[in-house]
């Protein structure tokens, strides 16, 4: 987990920083996000903790976010829901292929990829808030937007408390 950090340190990528919570517990780390430009998100600044299992990177970490947020793939306690988050192998709904899921190749950055990209262009076929996906299919411009730019809002008032 340190090599993570220091990796992480050494390459930033755009869009979010990530440090561990307590310097004495490598598995508990807090992320701020900055929503990507040119999306509804644009301009708020999520707080999210990654927890790292013992056994990463054979398993995933878990995401939530703290900051509340409005999104078809994060559910309304905050729990993040996108494919390289879940467990490795066979789904057995059918939904997934093997390869979109958990491998051991993926790092804290891929996976913040994965999630502004999903800010960017959310799944409304596998939602994890299932209230918010229906907005987002039949009402993007009006209650899902309004709902949104409050998230936005309070993110900016509360992002460095």
């Amino acid at each position: 987990m340190q090599r993570v950090q220091k990796e992480l340190n050494k390459n930033p990528v755009e869009g979010f920083s990530a440090g561990l919570i307590d310097d004495n517990d490598l598995y508990r780390w807090e992320v701020l996000i900055i929503g990507p430009p040119d999306t509804l998100y644009e301009g708020g600044v999520f707080k999210a903790h990654l927890t790292f299992p013992k056994d990463y990177p054979l398993r995933p970490p878990k995401m939530k976010f703290i900051t509340e947020i409005w999104h078809p793939n994060v559910d309304k306690n905050g729990d993040v829901c996108i494919s390289i988050l879940h467990e490795p192998g066979e789904d057995k709904y059918g939904y997934e292929k093997p390869e979109e899921r958990w491998l051991p190749i993926h790092t804290v950055e891929t996976i913040m990829i994965s999630v502004i990209s999903m800010l960017a262009d959310p799944n409304g076929d596998s939602p994890a808030n299932v209230d918010a996906a229906k907005e987002w299919r039949e009402d993007r411009n009006g209650e899902f937007k309004r709902k949104v730019a409050r998230c936005v809002r309070k993110s900016q008032e509360t992002a460095f408390e």
